[in-house]
């Protein structure tokens, strides 16, 4: 058994190794990225893991015993004083205390009491060596970098010029300084930290050498802090995480250094790495892990979506077990087979979706999945039409559309029924204590005290909570009753255009043209569902049971009036949600989607393909900063 999972550990490093020096070279010296930063890390972090657990198995081409990338053949090669070195990565507090266990079981009881750290802004850019000639500096160490309003600047050049917008900021550092045209890197106004210094001059600690390169006039680092302790380690790595939107430069991270010199000696190189220090990055947007598993879930609407069930991994702080396949033809165009290692993405409170399979890491075990033809509840045939790429089941009384239905009517951005989740619906259903969710707001607590593990104050909580949430605005009425292809926004539309449920209800499929953001699919499923006696039955129960829906204000006029903003990416400094908000409030509407009748698209970090049909459209594109100007 032992043999075996030696035989799994070994089959896999070497598989890792291959994987990861073929993107190192692709970035090194083809100048160009397959996979994100992110990513590359997480399969380093997998190397470096399983390297420690499997030590029999490191060899000295390692990823993590060498730097990786070879230089142009037009470069000279130069010999330095000391070894160019890299760092390990850590992702999280437990990371970070197992490092610390490792460099103390190599020192004696007075060294770690000795033990304090100097901690660096991990600058997200290129580390460089500065020798100058005349004989009198030997080396100085740094990381050049651009920053983010250099960075802004140049990709609205390239817009301009329709050449393709650069990825990050680091890039920009990189190509610049491998630049053969000295011209070429001259103009771009690239920067620089100093930090560290090979003189041979007596110090004593990390902290004092940059105390001496700033007395030499180099740049250092302001932001940098000595902690005499990991517990303030950790605080630190806090703090730099909430003031990371509002520096100047790109981040990913801090460097995190034994302070004393004499002890960073002592504990010396493993392959590329010095012990002593550790890059200590922020959580990852990105990681690598293993599909265990493809589940279907039933929607609300019918909808089949196939689930991976992922090996556990860390994206975002977060830990993620599942992520969306979205549909049988996403399967196919990710080419994803049961037992796959992928590359996993997470932005914002969005489900995970699989982002890239690497099919270097299969090992020959991985399963085709076929998707059902019959709903795994109900057993109901599915159907799928021509327009749309789910298949569907067709059947609504199936018993998990209903229960899935009942789980969007209370989530947060409907009725908003604090203690009442998935599971106490599904004790409820299977006691049969409600049907739909108008039994709610008829219940006591009599009827939920005498379910197990339900003591008397948790049920009287239940009920006040029920009852609260009686007064419901139009929008999140009409977003709870789960109408197909009606998303939060367009509920907002709906509620501001109609001013009522009754209008809504007795509204003309014409009536819904003079909409903005609602064309003939949307205005159908509204119509359509309105027209169904069952659901009007509902509505009748949700009346009696007590349930008041506020109208919305009449639209004001202000300066956005008739402007349509869609947004993308991440923004840095204001919520996304606010900044709707923000918009609506000055009159103008809100779209997710980008068309025509757009005015502006917002792009924020790492936005999504919505840039390129923006461009495509002739829409004007704001950054953060322009449309701040605007709502202000």
């Amino acid at each position: 058994m032992q043999n075996n999972k030696n035989l799994g550990a070994k089959d896999r490093i070497d598989k890792l190794k291959k994987v990861i020096n073929h993107h190192r070279y692709v970035y090194h010296v083809l100048d160009r990225q397959e996979i994100s930063d992110a990513a590359l890390d997480s399969l380093k972090k997998e190397l470096f893991d399983l390297e420690q657990e499997f030590p029999q198995f490191i060899t000295p081409d390692s990823p993590t015993q060498r730097i990786g990338g070879k230089p142009l053949p037009e470069f000279k090669k130069v010999t330095h004083a000391e070894r160019m070195l890299s760092l390990n990565d850590a992702f999280s507090k437990e990371d970070m205390q197992s490092w610390q266990e490792r460099i103390f079981k190599l020192l004696t009881p007075q060294e770690k009491s000795g033990v304090n750290f100097y901690c660096e802004l991990k600058i997200d850019g290129l580390a460089i060596e500065l020798k100058y000639e005349n004989g009198v500096l030997q080396e100085v160490r740094g990381e050049v970098f651009i920053s983010k309003k250099e960075f802004e600047a140049i990709n609205k050049l390239q817009s301009k010029n329709n050449l393709p917008l650069y990825a990050n900021p680091r890039n920009i550092a990189a190509g610049s300084v491998r630049q053969l045209d000295p011209k070429i890197t001259a103009v771009r106004k690239l920067d620089s930290f100093a930090y560290d210094i090979i003189l041979g001059i007596e110090n004593h600690t990390h902290q004092e050498r940059h105390e001496l390169l700033k007395k030499f006039g180099f740049k250092t680092n302001a932001s940098n802090q000595y902690c005499k302790s990991l517990e303030e380690v950790l605080r630190f790595y806090e703090r730099v995480k909430n003031i990371r939107n509002k520096l100047t430069y790109e981040i990913d991270g801090i460097v995190v250094i034994i302070n004393n010199n004499a002890i960073f000696e002592k504990l010396g190189v493993v392959g590329k790495a010095p012990r002593g220090a550790i890059a200590f990055k922020f959580a990852q947007s990105q990681a690598i892990t293993v599909i265990e598993d493809i589940k279907i879930q039933v929607g609300r609407t019918g909808a089949m979506t196939p689930v991976a069930v992922l090996k556990s991994v860390q994206i975002s702080g977060i830990t993620i077990t599942r992520a969306t396949l979205h549909n049988e033809d996403e399967i196919r165009r990710l080419g994803v087979k049961i037992g796959d290692t992928v590359i996993v993405g997470r932005a914002g409170d969005v489900i995970p979706d699989i982002i890239k399979v690497l099919p270097q890491l299969r090992t020959g075990k991985e399963k085709e999945f076929i998707m059902p033809r019959a709903c795994p509840s109900c057993k109901t045939k599915l159907q799928k039409s021509d327009t749309e790429a789910l298949w569907r089941c067709p059947n609504p009384r199936c018993f998990a559309r209903q229960r899935r239905s009942f789980y969007h009517f209370v989530s947060r951005a409907s009725f908003n029924i604090e203690g009442l989740g998935p599971k106490i619906i599904d004790r409820l259903l299977s006691e049969g204590l409600v049907q739909d969710p108008s039994d709610l707001f008829s219940l006591k607590e009599g009827d939920i005290k005498q379910l197990e593990r339900f003591g008397e104050k948790s049920a009287e909580n239940l009920i006040k909570s029920i009852e609260e949430k009686k007064e419901i605005s139009l929008a999140r009425f009409m977003y709870s009753l789960g109408i197909r292809n009606i998303g939060a926004e367009t509920t907002i539309d709906l509620a501001r255009h109609f001013r009522s449920l009754e209008n809504i209800k007795n509204a003309k499929l014409q009536d819904f043209d003079e909409i903005v953001n609602i064309g003939p699919i949307v205005a159908k499923s509204v119509h359509e569902w309105f027209s169904q006696k069952d659901n009007l039955k509902f509505l009748d129960k949700l009346k009696k049971a007590g349930i008041k829906i506020k109208n919305p204000p009449k639209k004001a006029k202000g300066k956005l009036s008739g402007k349509t903003f869609v947004f993308t990416g991440t923004l840095g400094s204001i919520e996304r949600e606010l900044a709707k908000e923000k918009v609506r409030e000055l009159g103008g509407n809100i779209s997710e989607s980008v068309s025509f009748k757009t005015s502006f698209v917002v792009v924020g970090l790492e936005p999504g393909s919505k840039v390129s049909k923006a461009k495509k459209l002739g829409v004007k594109i704001l950054d953060e900063k322009e449309f701040l100007k605007i709502i202000k």
